[in-house]
């Protein structure tokens, strides 16, 4: 291809580009990276907060009395790269990292082509932490942390393991996976499956689109109700052998089934209700999908 016939194909490209109007190129280059380190000394059980505007947070552990964060900085230009704002602060036993959306909204090459610009947070925290990670768009991932863990991205997956404590998870779009976790779970996501394995104390799920697959193992221990809902999607929920709760399910559109024992409420009980009695009864485990079928396992 000639370099004259190669120019007038571009220039094709950008100008239908321009006259659809709602078409907008996005260049994602690799080309300008700035990495930087933050590292910040503190006693036990330390606050970190991370946030970024646009960009994945990986949080791992070490035996160390001290935050490292690494912030990767990406974007088009040198320019735009430089535009991305970091700020790092400690206050007392609390660290503070926030990466804030350039100043002056989005920044253009030209006829429909926008800058993209993001910055990646990979943070080494003790293992006993409290740990805020808050993304506008991208993935979380996060490991072997004891203490209150916040995790919030507008658009992403959110993957955790080895987690103790309080747990909150709220992804606008994506799944959400937690393998051996242990404490009190609190998630919510928009759109996309959750699946969480662990020793389980109060439980509140809750996707718009997606199935949930929730494994509560031996130990677990209700410290209050249970509450499990999708708007879309079946749910499975292992419990062990000897577990005692009050048993509601019910489905708009499939089938209830159990292989634990379940001494049955008065009531109408049909293929798509199932309440009663698990065990000796206690707290209510409460289960809802507008449309999928709900099974009890044991796990």
């Amino acid at each position: 291809m000639s370099c004259r016939r190669g120019l007038a194909i571009v220039i094709l490209v950008l100008s239908a580009a321009a006259a659809s109007g709602a078409c907008v190129v996005n260049v994602d280059s690799q080309g300008h990276v700035a990495r930087e380190e933050k590292r910040f000394e503190v006693s036990e059980n330390p606050d970190v907060h991370l946030v970024t505007f646009d960009g994945s947070i990986d949080v791992h552990t070490w035996d160390r009395s001290e935050v490292l964060v690494e912030v990767e900085r990406r974007g088009h230009t040198r320019e735009a790269v430089e535009s991305i704002q970091v700020t790092a602060d400690r206050t007392g036993n609390r660290v503070q990292i926030e990466v804030r959306r350039p100043a002056g909204g989005e920044a253009f090459l030209g006829i429909g082509m926008r800058v993209s610009r993001s910055a990646r947070i990979v943070a080494t925290v003790p293992r006993k932490a409290n740990v805020l990670a808050r993304t506008g768009d991208g993935a979380i991932t996060i490991d072997r942390v004891e203490g209150r863990i916040e995790l919030r991205t507008g658009d992403g997956n959110v993957k955790a393991a080895d987690l103790q404590g309080d747990i909150t998870v709220d992804t606008g779009d994506g799944s959400v996976t937690l393998q051996d976790v242990a404490g009190t779970l609190d998630v919510t996501t928009g759109d996309g499956g959750v699946s969480a394995s662990g020793r389980l104390g109060a439980v509140r799920v809750r996707t718009g689109d997606g199935s949930v697959t929730l494994r509560a193992e031996p130990g677990s221990a209700m410290t209050d109700d249970w509450v499990v809902s999708t708007g879309d999607g079946g749910v499975v929920v292992y419990l062990p052998g000897e577990f005692s709760a009050d048993l509601d399910a019910h489905t708009g559109d499939g089938r209830v089934t159990s292989d634990h024992d379940v001494t049955m409420s008065a009531g109408k009980i049909d293929r798509g209700t199932l309440r009663g009695r698990l065990g000796a009864g206690g707290r209510e485990i409460k289960i809802r999908t507008n449309d999928g079928s709900i099974h009890l396992r044991v796990s």
